[in-house]
């Protein structure tokens, strides 16, 4: 398997320190899908098409002032369901997808790119990689050493609560396993559910087992694992899942019955005490309470891998290889470069952070400028378990498999032994 190129937390977020002054069923138009809401319109380049999963309204509405300001095409959106869209997507680039596409950085953007299903836009770097650092590039490039993503927006996973809570009842920022469960303990005994949790998206349970694997095992052999160099049945995999099972009894129940922004509503509503989720959970707090909103990385397991790492996507945009209007489509691609347009999404979408290293990150909530910095000190970024894996393997694999677990938490096992027989077959 071709290696990706390597996240560098000094390029990441050279663009940041300076900032801060800390260290550095889906298918195209006209197919079944939805109707396309109307972007903006104008200029000489024809119809730009746009096949979006931001179907949350928060930044839905983001992308659709981003692209309004566009003036050289006429664009039209096409929003499908977040969840319907990663499902699909593999057939939906193979039949009728729009010009361009919302997709991820670094491996999924790289599986694509292999496969002949996106527009080598190394063109368009030439003219607007000014704007990002190395890394984001890194992150762009295919193993053919060509670009094929435009970042666009990225953010952080931590453990969120809200801070009016933590102060009425004396909480602390746990630094320890130890101090998290013994935090939790309390926390019930206070009458909160200590740990939000949600999976019905099937998801969200990825962004725990990440950090159960980082923190336990380290970044290298987490990323050796999704790349399925490493057995799931490794006594090293039984101890996460070990670790996460003690941790059930504090988690809310229910949870495959639930979709993240309940579980983020319910934190937002004082009845869960702190949320493992990314960054975006602030869209599910009303804007009067996000001041409310802070969080810590999760804490430490193993001392020879402390608290080094985390999960931070970056989201952006792709041109698909069938698109109708090339032209038009690196256009648009240019203007989501711009700092200007990535400043407009920052400021309406709070749980995001600008993916240029010369946005204006002066209007930039507390929480937001919390979330830079907890970035800019990691020593690894990962970009989440079903964006460091192949998407087969994340999506018909990895949901299933966590779902059950959640449901069955005592059968580790042979739930291990399954995930290794699925993932030999699959990475050949």
């Amino acid at each position: 398997m071709n290696q990706r190129p390597p996240i560098s937390r000094r390029n990441l977020l050279l663009g940041t320190a300076a900032a801060f002054g800390v260290p550095a069923v889906l298918a195209g138009c006209g197919s079944g899908s939805p109707a396309p809401a109307p972007g903006g319109s104008g200029g000489d380049l024809g119809t730009v098409t746009i096949g979006s999963n931001a179907s949350d309204e928060i930044p839905k509405k983001s992308l659709d002032t981003v692209v309004k300001a566009f003036t050289q095409a006429t664009t039209r959106i096409n929003t499908v369901d977040h969840n319907t869209f990663q499902e699909n997507i593999n057939r939906y680039l193979r039949g009728t997808p729009d010009d361009v596409f919302t997709w991820f950085a670094g491996y999924r953007m790289q599986f694509f790119a292999e496969q002949g299903l996106a527009v080598d836009i190394s063109d368009v770097w030439q003219e607007i990689g000014g704007n990002y650092t190395q890394a984001f590039k890194d992150q762009s490039t295919g193993v053919d050493g060509k670009q094929y993503f435009i970042p666009f927006t990225y953010y952080p996973w931590a453990v969120f609560y809200r801070k009016s809570v933590w102060q009425e009842k004396g909480y602390e920022p746990p630094a320890t396993l130890d101090e998290l469960t013994a935090l939790a303990r309390r926390m019930k005994a206070d009458g909160l559910v200590p740990i939000a949790f949600a999976d019905k998206d099937g998801w969200p349970a990825m962004g725990t087992f990440d950090i159960l694997n980082l923190r336990t095992n380290g970044y290298d052999f987490h990323i050796s694992l999704m790349a399925g160099k490493e057995s799931w049945t490794d006594p090293r995999v039984k101890q996460v899942f070990e670790t996460w099972r003690g941790l059930m009894e504090h988690h809310q129940p229910a949870a495959l019955g639930r979709t993240w922004q309940e579980a983020g509503q319910s934190l937002a509503q004082k009845k869960t005490g702190m949320y493992l989720l990314g960054m975006f959970v602030a869209q599910q707090f009303p804007e009067a309470d996000r001041d409310d909103l802070d969080f810590f990385t999760f804490p430490e397991i193993d001392p020879a891998h402390g608290t080094d790492s985390i999960d931070a996507p970056i989201d952006g945009y792709m041109i698909s290889a069938k698109a109708r209007n090339v032209e038009g489509a690196k256009a648009l691609l240019k203007h989501f470069a711009q700092p200007s347009s990535q400043d407009v999404a920052t400021k309406l979408d709070p749980g995001t952070l600008a993916a240029s290293s010369k946005a204006d990150t002066s209007g930039y909530s507390a929480l937001q400028k919390r979330g830079a910095e907890l970035v800019s000190k990691a020593t690894h970024i990962a970009q989440f378990l079903d964006r460091d894996t192949r998407p087969d393997f994340a999506s018909t694999v990895m949901i299933p498999s966590l779902q059950s677990f959640v449901s069955e938490p005592a059968e580790i096992d042979s739930l291990l032994a399954s995930i290794e027989k699925q993932k030999a077959n699959i990475f050949r």
